[in-house]
């Protein structure tokens, strides 16, 4: 009786040029990104801590710590950051609110209900958005002068007007959007629910809007950048520097040829970051899943 031995091939060591060929070159541009990424950010932080008024001197990172730019931004007369960021705040907060809950109520009656011109205003959604809302502006400045004749409360000069523009603009995209995932949610539970008695505005409230959660997040967050960032519409219709956001009042930092305020500009660029990072953060758990389901039907 013989026995065979089972021959164990020895295994090669592998060497770095095989671990760059196979991944290290994903971790090199990895590496490169993130320098390419945060570069900027890192020379905003270190110009807002640099209190020589131009951002000459701002080469050499962090070379000068000082918090004197922070202090003074909030010291101009002419310039009431306070008021800006609260300005801010408000807009973009209640825009994204009213997107989100308008966009849900739009996304609902396009993937649960069947009426005549569905596909036709579903169409008509993703048509609207291939022009920019720069193409718009002068219609909107027309059309705020015309309405604030007559309903002062929202014409020109007032952020409720503002508001209402961008609560037109960002309905459709976010609708389209949200349609998507909406989808994604089995037509069964309505139809349980249904049997139960519910009526279609306790299912959407109670059942689809705790399902749907994801996109919601994702949307409110994306509108809350889209309408705190927003310079054109914003300098257009706000005219009293009172009620101006962040984006149009920082301009006036540096909208001088010979300003020597880039570093408190830095530094009120900085502050104006922290909300939406701070809500990027707290929603994290929501982004992913709410940005790649609503593309699976």
């Amino acid at each position: 009786m013989t026995s065979t031995a089972r021959i164990i091939p020895a295994t090669r060591r592998k060497g770095f040029l095989y671990w760059a060929r196979d991944t290290g070159w994903r971790h090199l541009i990895g590496l490169v990104m993130l320098v390419f990424a945060a570069f900027p950010l890192l020379y905003v932080l270190s110009a807002s801590l640099n209190p020589s008024g131009t951002l000459v001197g701002s080469n050499d990172l962090f070379r000068t710590i000082d918090f004197g730019n922070y202090v003074r931004l909030f010291q101009l007369p002419q310039q009431p950051f306070a008021a800006w960021f609260l300005n801010t705040m408000i807009i973009g907060s209640v825009a994204a609110l009213g997107t989100v809950f308008l966009g849900a109520l739009a996304a609902y009656a396009f993937s649960r209900m069947r009426f005549t011109g569905r596909r036709v205003g579903l169409l008509t959604l993703l048509l609207v958005q291939m022009f920019p809302q720069l193409l718009g502006v002068v219609a909107i400045f027309l059309l705020l002068t015309g309405i604030g004749e007559i309903f002062p409360a929202i014409g020109i000069g007032t952020q409720t007007g503002l508001i209402l523009v961008y609560l037109g603009g960002a309905l459709g995209v976010n609708t389209y959007l949200m349609y998507g995932f909406f989808n994604t949610v089995p037509v069964s539970i309505d139809e349980a629910a249904k049997i139960d008695g519910a009526s279609h505005a306790r299912i959407f409230f109670t059942i689809i809007l705790r399902l749907v959660a994801p996109i919601l997040a994702v949307v409110g967050l994306l509108s809350f950048i889209g309408s705190t960032s927003e310079f054109v519409i914003a300098s257009i219709v706000l005219t009293d520097p009172q009620t101006q956001t962040l984006a149009v009042g920082l301009y006036q930092f540096v909208s001088q040829e010979t300003s020597r305020n880039w570093t408190i500009f830095s530094a009120g660029a900085v502050l104006a970051a922290l909300p939406v990072v701070a809500l990027f953060l707290y929603l994290q758990k929501y982004i992913i899943g709410g940005l790649t389901a609503g593309a699976v039907k």
